[in-house]
Protein backbone atom coordinates (compact mmCIF):
# COMPACT_ATOMS: atom_id res chain seq x y z
CA UNK A 1 0.00 0.00 0.00
CA UNK A 2 1.37 3.25 -1.38
CA UNK A 3 1.63 5.80 1.45
CA UNK A 4 0.97 9.47 1.14
CA UNK A 5 3.68 11.84 3.44
CA UNK A 6 2.98 15.65 3.74
CA UNK A 7 5.44 18.69 4.78
CA UNK A 8 3.70 21.36 6.89
CA UNK A 9 4.38 23.27 4.13
CA UNK A 10 2.18 21.75 2.04
CA UNK A 11 -0.41 21.27 4.24
CA UNK A 12 -0.13 25.70 4.80
CA UNK A 13 -0.24 25.74 1.18
CA UNK A 14 -3.86 23.81 0.74
CA UNK A 15 -4.86 25.64 4.01
CA UNK A 16 -4.57 29.12 2.36
CA UNK A 17 -6.66 28.04 -1.02
CA UNK A 18 -9.40 26.66 1.93
CA UNK A 19 -11.33 28.68 4.50
CA UNK A 20 -9.36 29.63 7.52
CA UNK A 21 -10.56 27.78 10.46
CA UNK A 22 -11.71 29.48 13.38
CA UNK A 23 -8.68 28.55 15.38
CA UNK A 24 -5.77 30.50 13.64
CA UNK A 25 -7.03 33.71 14.78
CA UNK A 26 -6.73 32.79 17.91
CA UNK A 27 -4.21 30.43 19.21
CA UNK A 28 -1.77 33.29 19.71
CA UNK A 29 -3.78 34.37 22.00
CA UNK A 30 -4.44 31.52 23.88
CA UNK A 31 -0.59 30.79 24.15
CA UNK A 32 -0.91 28.02 22.79
CA UNK A 33 1.83 24.95 23.04
CA UNK A 34 4.08 26.54 24.89
CA UNK A 35 4.23 30.04 22.97
CA UNK A 36 5.14 33.13 25.11
CA UNK A 37 1.61 33.54 26.73
CA UNK A 38 1.86 30.12 27.96
CA UNK A 39 5.31 30.00 29.12
CA UNK A 40 4.17 32.93 31.40
CA UNK A 41 1.05 31.19 32.57
CA UNK A 42 1.63 29.47 35.67
CA UNK A 43 -1.04 26.86 35.21
CA UNK A 44 0.27 23.14 34.80
CA UNK A 45 -1.95 23.16 31.01
CA UNK A 46 -1.86 24.69 27.64
CA UNK A 47 -5.23 25.81 26.49
CA UNK A 48 -6.17 24.71 22.87
CA UNK A 49 -8.85 27.24 20.54
CA UNK A 50 -12.45 25.92 21.57
CA UNK A 51 -12.68 23.40 18.59
CA UNK A 52 -14.79 24.78 15.71
CA UNK A 53 -15.31 22.00 12.57
CA UNK A 54 -13.17 22.07 9.48
CA UNK A 55 -13.58 20.13 6.68
CA UNK A 56 -9.91 19.81 5.25
CA UNK A 57 -11.21 17.11 2.87
CA UNK A 58 -13.40 19.72 1.31
CA UNK A 59 -10.67 21.92 0.61
CA UNK A 60 -8.71 19.14 -1.04
CA UNK A 61 -11.73 18.62 -3.15
CA UNK A 62 -11.46 21.99 -4.47
CA UNK A 63 -8.20 22.08 -5.56
CA UNK A 64 -9.08 19.03 -7.60
CA UNK A 65 -12.58 20.93 -8.92
CA UNK A 66 -10.30 23.79 -9.44
CA UNK A 67 -12.40 25.91 -7.05
CA UNK A 68 -11.84 28.89 -4.40
CA UNK A 69 -12.28 27.09 -1.38
CA UNK A 70 -16.08 26.74 -0.40
CA UNK A 71 -16.16 23.88 0.90
CA UNK A 72 -15.81 24.48 4.73
CA UNK A 73 -18.32 23.69 7.17
CA UNK A 74 -19.74 20.43 7.17
CA UNK A 75 -18.76 19.56 3.68
CA UNK A 76 -20.43 16.97 1.48
CA UNK A 77 -22.50 14.15 2.91
CA UNK A 78 -22.92 16.20 6.02
CA UNK A 79 -19.37 14.85 7.23
CA UNK A 80 -17.53 16.96 9.62
CA UNK A 81 -13.74 16.15 9.85
CA UNK A 82 -11.75 16.73 12.62
CA UNK A 83 -14.16 15.62 15.37
CA UNK A 84 -12.25 13.67 17.49
CA UNK A 85 -9.76 14.80 20.03
CA UNK A 86 -7.02 13.28 18.52
CA UNK A 87 -7.66 14.99 15.11
CA UNK A 88 -8.35 18.65 16.67
CA UNK A 89 -4.98 18.23 18.83
CA UNK A 90 -3.28 17.41 15.47
CA UNK A 91 -4.36 19.58 13.29
CA UNK A 92 -3.59 23.04 15.92
CA UNK A 93 -0.23 21.13 16.38
CA UNK A 94 1.00 20.36 13.41
CA UNK A 95 4.54 20.98 14.99
CA UNK A 96 4.14 17.86 17.19
CA UNK A 97 5.01 14.19 16.27
CA UNK A 98 2.22 11.90 15.84
CA UNK A 99 3.45 9.52 18.09
CA UNK A 100 4.37 11.93 20.83
CA UNK A 101 0.13 13.02 20.52
CA UNK A 102 -0.72 9.45 20.85
CA UNK A 103 1.65 9.18 23.56
CA UNK A 104 -0.18 11.73 25.54
CA UNK A 105 -3.31 10.14 24.86
CA UNK A 106 -2.04 7.02 25.99
CA UNK A 107 -0.90 8.07 29.62
CA UNK A 108 -4.08 10.14 29.68
CA UNK A 109 -2.64 13.71 30.00
CA UNK A 110 -4.87 15.47 27.50
CA UNK A 111 -7.89 16.90 29.44
CA UNK A 112 -10.95 18.50 28.64
CA UNK A 113 -13.37 21.29 30.02
CA UNK A 114 -16.50 21.97 28.28
CA UNK A 115 -16.65 25.85 28.04
CA UNK A 116 -18.13 27.55 24.63
CA UNK A 117 -16.25 30.21 22.66
CA UNK A 118 -17.91 32.95 24.30
CA UNK A 119 -17.03 32.08 27.86
CA UNK A 120 -14.28 35.03 29.28
CA UNK A 121 -10.56 33.94 30.59
CA UNK A 122 -11.64 33.71 33.83
CA UNK A 123 -13.95 31.71 33.57
CA UNK A 124 -11.99 29.35 31.69
CA UNK A 125 -9.34 29.83 34.91
CA UNK A 126 -12.11 28.84 37.68
CA UNK A 127 -13.45 25.97 35.58
CA UNK A 128 -10.06 24.43 34.89
CA UNK A 129 -10.28 22.46 38.26
CA UNK A 130 -12.96 20.23 36.26
CA UNK A 131 -11.11 18.70 33.79
CA UNK A 132 -11.52 15.22 32.46
CA UNK A 133 -9.65 13.03 30.73
CA UNK A 134 -10.41 12.74 26.81
CA UNK A 135 -9.59 9.92 25.23
CA UNK A 136 -8.27 10.05 21.72
CA UNK A 137 -11.59 9.22 19.48
CA UNK A 138 -13.89 10.98 21.95
CA UNK A 139 -16.34 13.01 19.86
CA UNK A 140 -15.92 16.72 20.48
CA UNK A 141 -18.67 19.52 20.25
CA UNK A 142 -18.47 22.73 19.43
CA UNK A 143 -16.72 25.01 21.84
CA UNK A 144 -15.35 22.33 23.58
CA UNK A 145 -11.99 22.98 24.81
CA UNK A 146 -8.52 20.67 25.27
CA UNK A 147 -5.97 20.63 27.36
CA UNK A 148 -2.49 19.55 26.67
CA UNK A 149 0.22 19.34 29.61
CA UNK A 150 2.88 22.77 30.01
CA UNK A 151 5.85 20.98 29.56
CA UNK A 152 4.74 19.77 26.23
CA UNK A 153 7.14 21.85 24.32
CA UNK A 154 10.35 20.21 26.48
CA UNK A 155 8.53 16.58 24.93
CA UNK A 156 8.29 17.68 21.16
CA UNK A 157 12.14 18.74 21.39
CA UNK A 158 12.97 15.49 22.45
CA UNK A 159 10.84 14.02 20.56
CA UNK A 160 12.41 15.51 17.13
CA UNK A 161 15.84 15.29 18.21
CA UNK A 162 15.74 11.53 17.94
CA UNK A 163 18.27 10.29 15.41
CA UNK A 164 18.28 7.32 13.67
CA UNK A 165 22.04 5.87 13.37
CA UNK A 166 21.48 2.44 11.56
CA UNK A 167 22.56 3.00 7.40
CA UNK A 168 20.85 0.09 6.54
CA UNK A 169 17.55 0.73 7.93
CA UNK A 170 17.82 4.51 6.57
CA UNK A 171 18.73 3.14 3.15
CA UNK A 172 15.78 0.47 3.17
CA UNK A 173 13.46 3.12 3.89
CA UNK A 174 14.42 5.60 1.05
CA UNK A 175 14.24 2.61 -0.97
CA UNK A 176 10.16 2.95 -0.34
CA UNK A 177 10.39 6.42 -1.96
CA UNK A 178 8.27 6.10 -4.98
CA UNK A 179 8.13 9.87 -5.83
CA UNK A 180 9.16 13.06 -3.62
CA UNK A 181 9.14 16.81 -4.72
CA UNK A 182 9.29 19.58 -1.60
CA UNK A 183 6.14 19.07 -0.80
CA UNK A 184 5.06 15.26 -0.69
CA UNK A 185 6.35 12.27 -0.44
CA UNK A 186 5.31 9.16 -1.68
CA UNK A 187 6.22 5.75 -0.50
CA UNK A 188 4.97 2.42 -1.06
CA UNK A 189 4.59 1.06 2.46
CA UNK A 190 6.13 -2.56 2.79
CA UNK A 191 3.90 -5.25 4.22
CA UNK A 192 3.46 -5.83 8.09
CA UNK A 193 4.75 -2.26 8.58
CA UNK A 194 1.85 -0.50 10.15
CA UNK A 195 0.97 2.99 8.63
CA UNK A 196 0.83 5.01 12.23
CA UNK A 197 1.83 3.77 15.64
CA UNK A 198 0.31 2.67 18.11
CA UNK A 199 -0.39 0.72 21.42
CA UNK A 200 2.14 -2.13 20.74
CA UNK A 201 3.77 -0.80 17.78
CA UNK A 202 7.39 0.22 17.87
CA UNK A 203 8.09 1.25 14.01
CA UNK A 204 5.66 2.34 11.78
CA UNK A 205 5.66 5.00 8.54
CA UNK A 206 4.41 7.81 10.71
CA UNK A 207 7.18 7.10 13.69
CA UNK A 208 10.16 6.80 11.20
CA UNK A 209 9.18 9.55 9.15
CA UNK A 210 12.18 11.60 9.96
CA UNK A 211 14.23 9.37 8.46
CA UNK A 212 13.08 10.53 4.95
CA UNK A 213 14.28 14.03 5.64
CA UNK A 214 17.72 13.24 7.42
CA UNK A 215 19.00 16.87 7.27
CA UNK A 216 15.41 18.47 7.60
CA UNK A 217 14.69 19.72 11.00
CA UNK A 218 11.45 19.55 10.15
CA UNK A 219 9.49 15.68 9.71
CA UNK A 220 7.33 14.92 7.14
CA UNK A 221 3.67 13.82 8.24
CA UNK A 222 0.66 12.08 7.38
CA UNK A 223 -1.11 14.30 4.70
CA UNK A 224 -4.08 11.21 3.51
CA UNK A 225 -6.57 14.43 3.31
CA UNK A 226 -5.26 15.64 -0.18
CA UNK A 227 -5.61 12.49 -1.93
CA UNK A 228 -8.00 12.69 -4.48
CA UNK A 229 -8.35 8.88 -5.55
CA UNK A 230 -7.23 5.63 -4.71
CA UNK A 231 -7.42 2.22 -6.52
CA UNK A 232 -6.71 -0.74 -4.83
CA UNK A 233 -6.58 -4.35 -5.83
CA UNK A 234 -7.69 -6.99 -3.39
CA UNK A 235 -7.97 -10.71 -3.98
CA UNK A 236 -10.90 -12.12 -2.24
CA UNK A 237 -12.64 -15.79 -1.18
CA UNK A 238 -15.97 -16.13 -3.11
CA UNK A 239 -17.34 -14.26 -6.39
CA UNK A 240 -19.71 -10.86 -5.99
CA UNK A 241 -23.71 -11.42 -7.10
CA UNK A 242 -22.45 -8.40 -9.62
CA UNK A 243 -19.07 -8.05 -11.32
CA UNK A 244 -19.46 -3.88 -10.15
CA UNK A 245 -21.19 -1.81 -8.41
CA UNK A 246 -21.45 1.08 -5.53
CA UNK A 247 -21.54 -0.02 -1.62
CA UNK A 248 -22.87 2.33 -0.30
CA UNK A 249 -22.96 0.56 3.76
CA UNK A 250 -22.65 2.84 7.04
CA UNK A 251 -19.75 1.63 9.87
CA UNK A 252 -19.86 1.90 13.24
CA UNK A 253 -17.72 0.66 16.08
CA UNK A 254 -18.36 -2.04 18.04
CA UNK A 255 -15.72 -2.33 21.26
CA UNK A 256 -14.98 -5.57 22.54
CA UNK A 257 -12.82 -7.17 25.93
CA UNK A 258 -14.07 -4.65 27.86
CA UNK A 259 -12.90 -2.08 25.63
CA UNK A 260 -9.43 -2.98 25.44
CA UNK A 261 -10.27 -3.94 21.19
CA UNK A 262 -12.49 -2.61 18.61
CA UNK A 263 -13.83 -3.38 15.16
CA UNK A 264 -15.38 -2.06 12.77
CA UNK A 265 -19.26 -3.51 11.27
CA UNK A 266 -22.10 -2.44 8.90
CA UNK A 267 -25.17 -0.60 10.58
CA UNK A 268 -28.39 -0.10 8.86
CA UNK A 269 -28.81 3.13 9.73
CA UNK A 270 -26.59 6.52 9.81
CA UNK A 271 -28.52 8.18 11.96
CA UNK A 272 -26.82 7.51 15.64
CA UNK A 273 -23.66 9.66 16.03
CA UNK A 274 -20.89 6.63 16.00
CA UNK A 275 -21.95 5.65 12.94
CA UNK A 276 -20.33 7.12 9.58
CA UNK A 277 -21.46 7.08 5.86
CA UNK A 278 -18.93 4.74 3.54
CA UNK A 279 -19.17 4.51 0.30
CA UNK A 280 -17.13 2.17 -2.09
CA UNK A 281 -17.03 1.31 -5.50
CA UNK A 282 -16.10 -2.07 -6.95
CA UNK A 283 -15.44 -3.96 -9.93
CA UNK A 284 -14.17 -7.98 -10.81
CA UNK A 285 -10.79 -7.93 -12.15
CA UNK A 286 -10.75 -11.88 -12.77
CA UNK A 287 -12.79 -14.39 -11.12
CA UNK A 288 -10.46 -17.81 -10.85
CA UNK A 289 -10.50 -21.49 -9.97
CA UNK A 290 -11.21 -22.48 -6.19
CA UNK A 291 -13.81 -19.56 -5.60
CA UNK A 292 -11.25 -16.55 -5.72
CA UNK A 293 -11.90 -13.38 -6.88
CA UNK A 294 -9.59 -10.51 -8.18
CA UNK A 295 -11.54 -7.17 -7.22
CA UNK A 296 -10.70 -3.38 -7.91
CA UNK A 297 -11.55 -1.54 -5.21
CA UNK A 298 -12.23 2.25 -4.96
CA UNK A 299 -13.20 3.95 -1.69
CA UNK A 300 -15.11 7.31 -2.12
CA UNK A 301 -14.81 8.19 1.61
CA UNK A 302 -11.61 7.38 4.08
CA UNK A 303 -12.71 4.87 6.99
CA UNK A 304 -10.89 2.88 9.16
CA UNK A 305 -11.21 -0.80 7.58
CA UNK A 306 -13.84 0.27 5.36
CA UNK A 307 -12.78 -1.61 2.60
CA UNK A 308 -12.50 -4.58 4.60
CA UNK A 309 -15.57 -4.47 6.21
CA UNK A 310 -17.23 -4.39 2.85
CA UNK A 311 -15.84 -6.53 0.93
CA UNK A 312 -16.66 -9.30 4.05
CA UNK A 313 -20.14 -8.21 5.04
CA UNK A 314 -21.67 -6.54 2.34
CA UNK A 315 -20.19 -8.54 -0.59
CA UNK A 316 -19.22 -11.19 1.29
CA UNK A 317 -16.38 -12.01 -0.07
CA UNK A 318 -13.70 -11.54 3.00
CA UNK A 319 -10.20 -10.65 1.81
CA UNK A 320 -7.43 -13.58 1.78
CA UNK A 321 -5.43 -13.10 4.84
CA UNK A 322 -7.87 -10.77 6.51
CA UNK A 323 -8.84 -12.88 9.77
CA UNK A 324 -10.30 -9.45 11.95
CA UNK A 325 -13.07 -9.61 9.46
CA UNK A 326 -13.02 -12.91 7.67
CA UNK A 327 -12.15 -15.49 9.90
CA UNK A 328 -14.97 -17.72 9.52
CA UNK A 329 -13.87 -18.12 5.91
CA UNK A 330 -10.26 -18.83 7.07
CA UNK A 331 -11.50 -21.74 9.62
CA UNK A 332 -11.53 -24.37 7.24
CA UNK A 333 -8.83 -22.85 5.04
CA UNK A 334 -7.03 -24.95 2.24
CA UNK A 335 -3.61 -24.23 1.24
CA UNK A 336 -3.43 -23.95 -2.79
CA UNK A 337 -0.41 -26.19 -4.61
CA UNK A 338 2.92 -24.71 -6.02
CA UNK A 339 3.18 -25.06 -9.99
CA UNK A 340 6.85 -26.07 -10.74
CA UNK A 341 6.59 -23.56 -12.81
CA UNK A 342 6.39 -20.35 -10.37
CA UNK A 343 9.46 -18.44 -10.89
CA UNK A 344 12.48 -18.87 -7.60
CA UNK A 345 12.45 -15.62 -7.23
CA UNK A 346 8.87 -14.79 -5.91
CA UNK A 347 10.11 -18.33 -3.37
CA UNK A 348 12.78 -16.60 -2.04
CA UNK A 349 12.44 -14.82 1.13
CA UNK A 350 14.75 -12.12 2.67
CA UNK A 351 15.19 -10.82 5.76
CA UNK A 352 14.71 -6.68 5.77
CA UNK A 353 15.12 -4.25 8.29
CA UNK A 354 12.72 -3.24 11.30
CA UNK A 355 11.99 -7.10 11.36
CA UNK A 356 9.95 -7.28 8.27
CA UNK A 357 10.36 -10.20 5.95
CA UNK A 358 10.00 -9.86 1.59
CA UNK A 359 8.38 -13.40 0.32
CA UNK A 360 5.62 -16.16 1.57
CA UNK A 361 1.89 -15.23 3.09
CA UNK A 362 0.53 -16.49 -0.40
CA UNK A 363 -2.34 -18.84 -0.94
CA UNK A 364 0.21 -21.31 -1.16
CA UNK A 365 0.75 -20.85 2.62
CA UNK A 366 -1.15 -22.28 5.67
CA UNK A 367 -1.39 -18.53 6.96
CA UNK A 368 -1.63 -16.08 4.04
CA UNK A 369 -1.07 -12.34 4.51
CA UNK A 370 -3.55 -9.82 3.35
CA UNK A 371 -4.36 -9.47 0.19
CA UNK A 372 -5.50 -5.67 -0.04
CA UNK A 373 -2.64 -3.54 -2.25
CA UNK A 374 -3.24 0.29 -2.98
CA UNK A 375 -2.29 -0.14 -6.43
CA UNK A 376 -3.05 3.92 -7.55
CA UNK A 377 -2.96 7.21 -5.99
CA UNK A 378 -4.02 10.49 -7.84
CA UNK A 379 -3.21 13.96 -5.94
CA UNK A 380 -3.29 17.32 -6.63
CA UNK A 381 0.70 18.77 -7.61
CA UNK A 382 0.95 20.84 -4.24
CA UNK A 383 4.16 22.05 -5.29
CA UNK A 384 2.58 23.64 -7.97
CA UNK A 385 0.43 24.86 -5.96
CA UNK A 386 3.17 26.24 -3.33
CA UNK A 387 4.92 28.11 -6.11
CA UNK A 388 1.75 29.96 -7.20
CA UNK A 389 1.19 31.05 -3.45
CA UNK A 390 4.68 32.66 -2.86
CA UNK A 391 3.92 34.72 -6.41
CA UNK A 392 2.47 37.85 -7.28
CA UNK A 393 0.34 36.23 -9.61
CA UNK A 394 -1.82 33.66 -7.64
CA UNK A 395 -4.68 32.18 -9.65
CA UNK A 396 -6.99 31.40 -6.06
CA UNK A 397 -8.62 28.59 -8.14
CA UNK A 398 -5.94 26.53 -9.08
CA UNK A 399 -8.45 25.62 -12.62
CA UNK A 400 -5.42 24.17 -14.13
CA UNK A 401 -3.52 22.57 -11.28
CA UNK A 402 -2.35 19.19 -12.53
CA UNK A 403 -2.72 15.82 -11.04
CA UNK A 404 0.15 13.49 -9.74
CA UNK A 405 -1.04 9.77 -10.55
CA UNK A 406 0.94 7.29 -8.96
CA UNK A 407 1.11 3.49 -9.11
CA UNK A 408 2.73 0.98 -6.98
CA UNK A 409 3.79 -2.82 -7.78
CA UNK A 410 1.98 -5.50 -5.73
CA UNK A 411 3.69 -6.93 -3.07
CA UNK A 412 5.51 -10.37 -3.64
CA UNK A 413 2.90 -12.21 -1.73
CA UNK A 414 0.31 -10.88 -3.96
CA UNK A 415 2.07 -11.58 -7.10
CA UNK A 416 2.71 -15.28 -6.21
CA UNK A 417 -1.25 -15.49 -5.81
CA UNK A 418 -1.90 -13.89 -9.17
CA UNK A 419 0.92 -16.57 -10.77
CA UNK A 420 -0.62 -19.55 -8.48
CA UNK A 421 -4.49 -18.91 -9.85
CA UNK A 422 -2.82 -18.24 -13.42
CA UNK A 423 -1.40 -21.80 -13.52
CA UNK A 424 -4.38 -23.43 -11.92
CA UNK A 425 -6.61 -25.20 -14.94
CA UNK A 426 -10.11 -24.59 -14.58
Amino acid sequence: MAALHLRRRAAAALACVAPKPQWLSTAARHGALGGEAGERSKSPWVQLPPFAPFDTAAAARAIARGGGGGGGGNGEGGAVADSTAIKWVRRCCPQLPTSLVQKLFRLRKVKKNVVTAETSSADVSAEQHRLKRVSAKDQLMPGDILFLPVNLKESSVAEKTKKFDNRNEIDFLRSLEIYKDEAIIVVNKPPGMPVQGGVGIKNSIDVLASMFEENSSEAPRLGTQQVLQRKYVALVIGTPTHPKGLLSAPLAKILLQDGKSERLTVRASSNAASVQDALTEYRVIESCPHGYTWLELFPRTGRKHQLRVHCAEVLGTPIVGDYKYGRQAHDNWMPLPLPRTIDEELLRRRKLPFGLVVGGGSIAEEQPQLHLHCKQMVIPDISVAIHRLQSSDVDPYFSDLEKLNFVAPLPLHMRLSWEILKSVKI
